[in-house]
């Protein structure tokens, strides 16, 4: 377990479409344990392979303390036509926040740290979270989902910020 280096906006690896992940190897494991320490350090609720510098498709999400949950290779198979707002931000942009609209529910297929298949629904939170995290996979940083005009003022807000 090891702190690990957190990819900061505008790093162009943050807009990189990760790699599967094909070896489900103690490799895999030590990633998914120092994706966890630095997402608590951060301190954050999510947290991609990409947001250390690791192009490898794994999200690891705790959004109640202890309750860690690992998806590796996660796909969205489905999502519901009513959507939420829910304020959302980024490690790799300490300090900005806005709000974005998603699909309030899904459906998803991933894999485990031991490779096994698994299908899950979500809602609320997670189902917010998930989907962030895996535009983030996608090479989506998460200030795409917002209109021009939003993002444009959150970045010039948050680099402003970045230069004191």
């Amino acid at each position: 377990m090891t702190l690990r280096a957190i990819v900061t906006f505008p790093d162009p690896r943050l807009r990189q479409i990760a790699q599967p992940v094909t070896d489900f190897g103690e490799g895999l494991a030590a990633l998914a344990a120092d994706l966890l320490d630095t997402m608590r350090a951060a301190p954050g609720i999510g947290i991609t392979g990409p947001h250390i510098g690791e192009a490898w498709r794994i999200t690891v999400l705790e959004l109640t303390p202890g309750e860690v949950r690992i998806y590796v290779n996660p796909r969205i198979l489905w999502q519901s036509e009513d959507r939420r707002t829910h304020e959302e931000g980024s490690i790799s942009m300490p300090g900005a926040a806005e709000t974005v609209e998603r699909p309030v529910r899904l459906r998803l297929a991933y894999q485990d740290l031991a490779g096994e298949a698994v299908t899950e629904e979500a809602d609320g939170l997670l189902a917010t979270c998930l989907q962030h995290e895996i535009d983030q996979l996608d090479g989506i940083f998460w200030i795409q989902r917002l209109s021009r005009l939003k993002r444009d003022m959150l970045v010039k807000k948050w680099t402003k910020r970045q230069k004191r």
